[in-house]
């Protein structure tokens, strides 16, 4: 079965009730099969936390749907959306939300545990082997059917190295677009990617 579909997905913020002005616009169309391991990045302001949150359906989606192994997350309870999706934000918190809708008029998650595990900004600590511990886990996830979403601002050359090390496959997000993108160097070659990265593509390892 799929692992996460997201169809048409579309999220528009606007100025307020009375001027329907859109301020932001974000819009996502992909699908993954697999268990992987994705890299994610973009510039600050560019939609991925966004994303991340209608992808966990502690976002409400102005148009299209996510389906995590054929259960479109908007409709499952609200307490029980976790064990399709989770989102730890920075420090591995993991981010609650509230929904308007009774329980009692949504469906009941299909799994007992997370399927997938969306990691925003997570710290690493290069002083103390934390990052292997770490990379270990995503691993073991991916090893037990999970799917794996990192969400990496690299600003160090480690990052770079962790992202070419560890993911399969990578998401930019630019301005409210969302781009899959198969392997490292395809992300290397992505101008918008390139640009973000500036400098630090220049001094990252070879994909070779």
């Amino acid at each position: 079965m799929t692992m996460l579909e997201v169809q048409g997905l579309e999220k528009v913020y606007r100025k307020g009730w009375l001027d329907r002005t859109p301020t932001f616009r974000l819009a996502a169309d992909f699908t993954i099969e697999a268990p992987a391991i994705v890299g994610m990045m973009g510039p600050n302001g560019s939609g991925k936390t966004t994303l991340f949150e209608l992808i966990t359906g502690s976002n409400r989606p102005s148009a299209g749907r996510v389906t995590v192994q054929g259960q479109d997350i908007h409709k499952v309870r609200t307490d029980e959306r976790d064990r399709l999706a989770i989102h730890y934000h920075q420090s591995y918190q993991v981010r609650h939300f509230r929904s308007l809708v009774p329980n009692l008029l949504l469906r009941k998650a299909a799994s007992d545990y997370p399927m997938v595990h969306l990691f925003d900004e997570p710290q690493f600590n290069t002083q103390d082997g934390y990052i292997g511990f770490m990379l270990a886990f995503f691993r073991r996830l991916r090893a037990e059917g999970r799917l794996v979403f990192l969400c990496v601002h690299p600003n160090e050359r480690f990052h770079l190295e962790i992202l070419q090390e560890i993911c399969e496959q990578f998401i930019f997000v630019h301005k409210g677009t969302v781009t899959e993108l198969p392997d490292y160097p395809t992300l290397l070659a992505h101008p918008p990617a390139r640009a973000y990265l500036g400098g630090l593509v220049e001094r990252a390892p070879s994909s070779e």
